[in-house]
């Protein structure tokens, strides 16, 4: 900040309180509208929810036991190993990695879409 009568020089500030501190006793507002700001009409939203929920009557599950994998289930389920990452996609609820499922896992095996690739 400068000292306006003197552009050259920095202009410093005095404590008027004593101690140290600025004083911002003398420093005001204004509120120019108290009028409210107008409500958001809502009146129009719709919702809806889709679930995976609504296709349980024929959803198909695999509890993993000693020695499975992905791609072993896959293989089993589809007739083709490749389908392995529809199975851990179907579950990453409880896999962070395709490579460890343990036993006694409880797998959900989905339906494969039509455009899905075949057996390699």
């Amino acid at each position: 900040m400068t000292n306006p009568s003197k552009p050259d020089e920095p202009q410093t500030l005095s404590p008027s309180t004593g101690s140290g501190k600025a004083d911002f006793s003398k420093v005001g507002s204004n509120v120019d509208s108290t009028e409210a700001a107008p409500q958001a009409d809502f009146s129009k939203v719709r919702s809806s929810a889709d679930s995976t929920e609504a296709r349980a009557g024929n959803a198909r599950s695999h509890t993993v036991e000693k020695g499975d994998t992905l791609s072993q289930i896959s293989k089993q389920v589809y007739g083709s190993a490749m389908h392995w990452k529809a199975i851990f996609d179907a579950n990453r609820d409880q896999l962070d990695n395709p490579d460890l499922i343990h036993p006694g896992q409880t797998l959900r095996i989905p339906d494969l879409d039509d455009d899905a690739p075949d057996a390699a």
